[in-house]
């Protein structure tokens, strides 16, 4: 009996068993289904991270004011005030590339917004901004338009507001441009309009209401703001050096002293990308254990199906030994037939995970992330698949061949 023979013998013992191989088959899907899934679930969200900070662009930075307690020298040092807007405009004056560079800042992120007798739930974000944080935070408008010099030097009472607030005060075939809405209590213009963005941020950039700089201010009162600063440069190349010459003219601007730490924070857009890939990393790591553990799981129930089959066809196995079948062709023919068994579930496991994966990055990411086929992961299922076969039927096909001829032939 040759190896294509015997091939053909494991094909045929598969089919004759139907229920069972197909039952078997589950066991191995269900185990390549969790580890697919996982992973791809998890490249899903990556990729709509990425989509997100590809809008933004690596060559941006963030200034922010402190956001904790500081230790120098072991012991705790009083809280540093945060970033005010002398400060901030005084970088924005000197910094070499000021044209690129937004000051703004967050009134609350808890405003109800009010138009005729509408309102937003109160979660809206009230931010203050100038004439250069839509350019600069990658915001595009689906109608209307940018804030104006004159708007900003006039403090003009105008707004720009996310698509979900949008949604939420007017009618679908209703205009919300030169519209007035209600904000903390004052009338405001509707001249823009945001293009929906939802996606990782769960939504958070749609629920914006933003508002000229020093409005921000006034609707403070006698609150303190605290004022971000967001530059970009135009060449990649050049985004190391720009984030240093920001650091040394923030530490002059707030008075560092030398040798002590910086009172502010300064955060590029590609180092919070690399944070979440490598929170990503982790997790791979950990759902490929969670899949490893699924399998295992499985690779045993089908060694003990394996087990049965050995049992249950112990009298063919003596008849092919009397006809000349060598030890090796039985073990041959069993781990051929675990193999099969196991690339049959492989191959239904990973369409499911990846439909499963890809319906739950899509669900997180509120359908910002691109569908994802991953090639990598695919082949490490089959090759995993191949892994367990060959774990379950190694030791069915050892027993089997160790059977004696005799004894095998006079089985019941």
């Amino acid at each position: 009996m040759n190896l294509l023979e015997n091939i053909r013998e494991g094909l045929r013992s598969i089919i004759s068993n139907r229920l069972r191989t197909i039952l078997t088959s589950l066991i191995i899907a269900i185990g390549i289904t969790s580890l697919v899934g996982i992973l791809t679930a998890i490249d899903g969200l990556q990729s709509s991270v990425d989509n997100s900070f590809a809008g933004l662009g690596a060559n941006t930075f963030d200034i922010e004011g402190p956001q904790d307690y500081r230790r120098f020298g072991g012991r705790a040092e009083k809280r540093v005030p945060p970033i005010d807007y002398h400060q901030a405009m005084t970088f924005k004056r000197r910094f070499q590339q000021g044209e690129n560079v937004s000051v703004y800042a967050s009134v609350t992120g808890s405003a109800q917004v009010k138009y005729a007798s509408k309102k937003t739930n109160p979660n809206i974000q009230l931010i203050g901004v100038d004439d250069s944080y839509l350019a600069i935070k990658a915001m595009k408008l689906q109608s209307g338009r940018n804030f104006s010099l004159t708007d900003l030097e006039n403090s003009l009472n105008v707004t720009v507001i996310g698509s979900e607030v949008a949604s939420t005060l007017f009618d679908r075939n209703q205009n919300p441009l030169n519209k007035e809405i209600n904000v903390l209590g004052g009338k405001y213009k509707v001249i823009g309009v945001l293009e929906k963005k939802g996606g990782f941020s769960g939504g958070d950039d749609d629920r914006l209401v933003l508002v000229p700089l020093e409005n921000a201010r006034a609707m403070a009162a006698n609150r303190t703001l605290t004022f971000n600063i967001t530059g970009s440069v135009p060449n990649m190349k050049d985004a190391e050096t720009a984030v240093e010459e920001a650091r040394g003219l923030m530490r002059q601007i707030r008075r560092d002293a030398l040798g002590r730490p910086d009172t502010f924070e300064i955060r590029r857009a590609d180092e919070l990308a690399k944070d979440f890939e490598n929170i990503t990393g982790y997790l791979r790591i950990g759902g490929f254990g969670i899949g490893f553990i699924t399998l295992l799981g499985a690779s045993i129930a089908l060694m003990n199906i394996m087990m049965v089959s050995v049992t249950e066809r112990t009298r063919e196995i003596g008849i092919r030994k009397s006809l000349g079948a060598t030890p090796q062709r039985i073990r041959e023919q069993f781990l051929i037939e675990a193999i099969v068994i196991c690339i049959m579930g492989g191959l239904g496991g990973i369409v499911l995970g990846i439909g499963i994966g890809n319906l739950i990055s899509t669900v997180v990411s509120q359908g910002n992330g691109n569908f994802v086929v991953p090639w990598f992961w695919m082949a490490v299922g089959i090759l995993v698949c191949v892994a367990v076969g060959l774990f379950s039927g190694i030791y069915p096909a050892y027993k089997a061949s160790r059977l004696d001829p005799i004894d095998a032939l006079r089985y019941e």
